[in-house]
């Protein structure tokens, strides 16, 4: 029995957690917690940012007391503040503290709902980048007819190179095949067109690498509006057009489950309508909550870092916590390494 604990303690993966990012820390940040480790047994959490507050939060709540614990650090890094000079002057913000977490193999991963640019420097200068590995992107899953599809890049590389892209088709890949256990994903480029001869220079550049790369399963180009149809599973592109396919998703999605919630309660007839199909209209608008899929990880470093929305509430928190434990258990860095050209052999 005690050789069956002990093995058990051995899977948890470890993830430390900005608890002071975030336009809702540190409460929502230590609910989201909370929710993980009672909802996952394998999941240990380290809390970082200013003690007592944290404590006062997680006061409120029953969860098994191995599971969690506060990392006190004192200073917080704020959105205003530029990212490399406050990644170096900070030391003892929630941040670094949690990246350093990573970085000494006490932690597996780390979540932050924290300053964007902060997050993405911290993690390259703290965490550092695989051998090999040119630029990480963010990644974030993005709901479809058809499932989910992973859009990369969303926002750390706007000037990208077409070896960059062709990196990410490759990570891309490896991720959805082993977080999200679609075998073979289809990879497609984003363009204006579907012809290979259409697109910018990148694209253009970007292309005929993609259509040679044997590692992947590369189906061409996609347009913005087969997107949420599920026409591929990982999206490739640079992190300037990605962000804006991001951004109107996410705002089109916002607006149109309230227009839906809005016309549903109009009349009396059609609130007795909507009681009808409640429970199928939930189900379906909960497939399309961003929320529900976690923060964006950061692909291509020596450990896996996420990165939720500023505004992220508990649900997202949780998420992104829960997806560090399939990054780790089926050593989605360790493959990513193995199946990265090291720019001097290519």
């Amino acid at each position: 029995m005690k050789e069956s604990l002990g093995r058990k303690m051995q899977r948890k993966v470890k993830v430390a957690v900005d608890a002071m990012g975030g336009d809702h820390s540190p409460k929502e940040i230590v609910k989201g917690a909370i929710e993980a480790v009672n909802e996952r047994e394998e999941v240990e959490v380290f809390l970082t940012g200013k003690k007592e507050l944290i404590e006062k939060e997680i006061s409120l709540y029953h969860y098994p007391q191995e599971a969690l614990h506060v990392v006190d650090a004192r200073e917080v890094i704020t959105n205003d503040e530029a990212p490399v000079l406050a990644i170096r002057k900070k030391k003892d913000s929630s941040i670094v503290t949690a990246l350093n977490l990573v970085k000494k193999g006490d932690a597996d991963a780390f979540v932050s709902a924290g300053s964007t640019g902060a997050v993405l420097v911290g993690a390259q200068l703290i965490v550092g980048r695989i051998r090999g590995v040119e630029r990480p992107p963010l990644a974030p899953l993005m709901p479809t007819m058809n499932g989910v599809s992973l859009l990369i890049d969303c926002g750390a590389n706007v000037d990208a190179r077409s070896s960059h892209l062709v990196q990410f088709a490759k990570m891309g890949s490896i991720y959805m095949e082993n977080v999200v256990g679609i075998k073979n994903p289809r990879v497609a480029i984003v363009n204006v067109g579907v012809e290979e001869e259409k697109g910018n220079m990148l694209v253009k550049e970007t292309f005929p690498l993609l259509k040679n790369c044997n590692e992947i399963n590369f189906i061409g180009s996609i347009e913005a509006r087969e997107i949420p149809n599920g026409a591929a599973d990982v999206i490739v592109t640079e992190a300037f057009v990605g962000n804006v396919i991001l951004k109107l998703y996410e705002g089109v999605a916002a607006v149109l489950i309230k227009k839906i919630k809005q016309s549903m309660t109009a009349t009396a007839v059609s609130t007795l309508g909507a009681a009808l199909v409640k429970p199928q209209l939930k189900k379906a608008l909960k497939d399309f909550d961003l929320s529900q899929y976690g923060g964006a990880p950061m692909l291509g470093l020596n450990g896996l870092v996420v990165k939720s929305h500023g505004s992220s509430k508990s649900v997202e928190i949780k998420n992104s916590i829960i997806q560090c434990i399939a990054f780790k258990e089926q050593k989605v860095s360790e493959k990513i390494a193995a199946g990265i050209v090291l720019p001097e052999t290519i």
